[in-house]
């Protein structure tokens, strides 16, 4: 399942993508001093959030299904090439230090496997069968959402998975560059912020690439707060994985409930190492015991566990 249409299929396809059209506002880039250059780089990327703005209501949706899917004991599956992969990898792995999620809660993958992390592996992202084969690995079903992420809203990798999610039950997302201008997109949600042309012609690792790590952080965060890992704007269910995070964990106790440094050790080891279990001991004057009770009462939400 290699993409073997024509070349001139190909490159009359790729004419209809915004995201490999000439931007006007940089056509005379090679001429342009270093101040020059970057100040324009800069007044396009400006163009990006606001793109994303407008896509609000189609990444609600999205996480919505996300939220549900991953109450029901499912995960959630990016699946990309070249940028698009990485930045999928990229969200999937932060996960779990921030949030406290096993490290197969939100995976990512990526055309050409883990050596296309650090390099480009020609052709890979032209292989659907390969992206349909990764997901069967991972079983891939009906609990699971399946985020689909390309710039140019073509690349046969990212629709082989759509595809593959699609026919085994699991929701299914796109988050693209191009609005139109390609193959219509059958899945749950379509992402598409208007970015417009690149500074750099068809170079989508700019501000398609952009669009695309800020609509996956709402992705993930959006999700995360929705599923009570996070108390007021504090994390509560990092990793203490390191010395930095140790030190995160004492200042977000410190904030969530008032206590001094010297008094967050005692009632971290009283709680048994929870952040969260420590906080609502503190904070609703309550025994460890009661603590957990209520915070499996309330599904991990720590202001109902503390209400309650």
């Amino acid at each position: 399942m290699i993409d073997r249409r024509s070349g001139k299929a190909i490159f009359r396809e790729l004419g209809r993508l915004v995201t490999e059209q000439r931007n006007p506002r940089s056509r005379n880039l090679d001429k342009l001093s270093t101040s020059q250059i970057l100040r324009l780089m800069n007044r396009e990327d400006r163009r990006v959030p606001l793109a994303v703005g407008r896509e609000i209501p189609r990444i609600s949706r999205a996480v919505d299904l996300i939220v549900d899917r991953l109450a029901r004991g499912g995960r959630l599956i990016y699946v990309g090439a070249g940028t698009s992969g990485r930045l999928g990898v990229l969200d999937a792995t932060e996960c779990p230090p921030t949030f406290g999620t096993p490290r197969t809660l939100v995976q990512g993958v990526i055309a050409g496997g883990s050596r296309a992390l650090v390099r480009s592996i020609e052709g890979s992202e032209d292989d659907a069968h390969a992206a349909k084969a990764a997901l069967r690995k991972r079983r891939v079903g009906e609990k699971d959402v399946v985020v689909g992420i390309m710039a140019s809203r073509r690349t046969p990798y990212a629709i082989g998975a759509l595809e593959y999610g699609r026919k085994v039950g699991a929701a299914t997302i796109a988050v693209t560059a191009n609005p139109g201008g390609g193959a219509p997109l059958r899945c749950d949600v379509v992402i598409a912020p208007r970015v417009g042309p690149e500074v750099l012609t068809g170079s989508t690792r700019l501000k398609a690439g952009t669009a695309q790590k800020l609509v996956l952080n709402m992705l993930t965060t959006g999700a995360m707060v929705r599923m009570g890992k996070v108390y007021e704007n504090l994390m509560v269910d990092l990793r203490t994985a390191s010395r930095k995070l140790e030190e995160r964990t004492k200042r977000v106790f410190m904030n969530a409930t008032g206590a001094s440094y010297e008094e967050t050790g005692p009632w971290l080891k009283r709680a048994g190492g929870s952040l969260k279990v420590a906080i609502v001991m503190r904070r609703a004057g309550v025994t460890r015991a009661e603590a957990v009770r209520r915070l499996k009462e309330a599904q991990g939400w720590v202001r109902e566990a503390i209400r309650s």
